[in-house]
């Protein structure tokens, strides 16, 4: 009789044993398995809060789509003994990835990269404007960075960070670009200091957006600049008018050029007393290294580029010829 209880909870025991394995198996196979997720094409965003539980971390990667069963979810990440190493933060999670996959990811901190971009020629006060409606960043920019000092290019990011922090890096990029240009600049340059050249390419910046003509147009301020001749840059007269917002919504006027401000190069000689812009670093680097010609002056060709002349009766010319362009484009011929 002891031998034959003894023989069935042998059984019993062999039994549970293989049914575990069998489910363990199982388990291990279905949690390591590339998803098959016909249901959906395009990365789940899932964005995980620090400190979150891994029945909430679950549930959250549940209900968004990453996972198929957030009980073999658990399950694994507890087996594997990782539960405190999945990582706070927003990511994309793969329509395949399988749940072992999901958790390596959040182990592993693969954050989802969000980026900005701040195009050249954009004044402060339209980058702050981009920056408050750039989603997933957070916080309040009470500090106005000065004008010109927000270098133009494309940050990354990611959901969380603070917008304020963001600026200190666009300025310290500025900062860098400029110091780094500086050192290279093209000797007997009309300029004191890297604010002087932040001031100029704020003004190229502005009167241009065909990389070609950057440093010719450069050149024929550096060679006014020399003569002491007013720069007369229609781009200053346009921030004056605006308080520094960057458009006035209309062409300029002949009564414009006499409006009263320091910023207004056609009333005051010299530089304005700061820059009208942010400047991207090909126009710092036209600033600085400025191409060698005889022009002083130049005008639109109608085309979006600018016709340069070497004497003020040449330009008149083709200010004339402008002139004629424009009214015959308002008459429809």
């Amino acid at each position: 009789m002891r031998r034959a209880t003894l023989r069935a909870s042998l059984f019993l025991l062999l039994a549970t044993i293989l049914t575990l394995t069998i489910m363990l198996g199982w388990g291990k196979s279905r949690f390591n398995a590339p998803r098959v997720a016909a249901d959906r094409a395009n990365d789940v965003v899932v964005f995980v809060p620090r400190g979150m539980p891994l029945e909430g971390l679950a549930e959250t990667l549940h209900s968004a789509g990453a996972i198929e069963d957030r009980q073999m979810f658990k399950w694994g990440v507890r087996l594997l003994g990782v539960s405190h190493q999945l990582k706070a933060g927003e990511y994309a999670i793969p329509p395949t990835m399988s749940m072992r996959s999901v958790m390596e990811h959040l182990r592993a901190g693969k954050i989802l990269l969000r980026s900005v971009t701040i195009p050249e020629g954009l004044t402060v006060a339209e980058v702050i404007d981009l920056l408050g409606a750039a989603d997933g960043l957070v916080g309040e920019i009470v500090e106005i960075p000065p004008e010109g000092s927000l270098l133009p290019e494309t940050y990354k990011y990611t959901r969380g960070d603070d917008r304020h922090d963001l600026v200190r890096r666009m300025q310290a990029s500025m900062t860098e670009t400029v110091d780094f240009l500086w050192q290279r600049r093209k000797p007997g340059l009309p300029l004191k200091s890297v604010d002087e050249a932040i001031v100029l390419a704020s003004i190229i910046e502005k009167e241009t957006a065909i990389p070609e003509e950057r440093s010719t147009i450069a050149g024929v301020f550096v060679n006014r600049l020399k003569r002491g001749m007013r720069l007369q840059s229609d781009p200053t007269v346009v921030y004056a008018l605006s308080s520094g917002s960057g458009s006035i919504g209309r062409a300029l006027t002949f009564s414009d050029l006499e409006f009263e401000s320091p910023f207004n190069t056609y009333r005051v000689g010299g530089l304005p007393p700061g820059p009208i812009t942010n400047p991207g670093r090909a126009s710092i680097a036209a600033a600085l290294q400025p191409a060698e010609t005889s022009a002083y002056y130049f005008v639109a060709d109608g085309t979006g580029g600018h016709v340069f002349s070497n004497s003020l009766t040449e330009h008149r010319q083709k200010v004339r010829h402008w002139r004629s362009l424009k009214r015959q484009r308002r008459n429809g011929r």
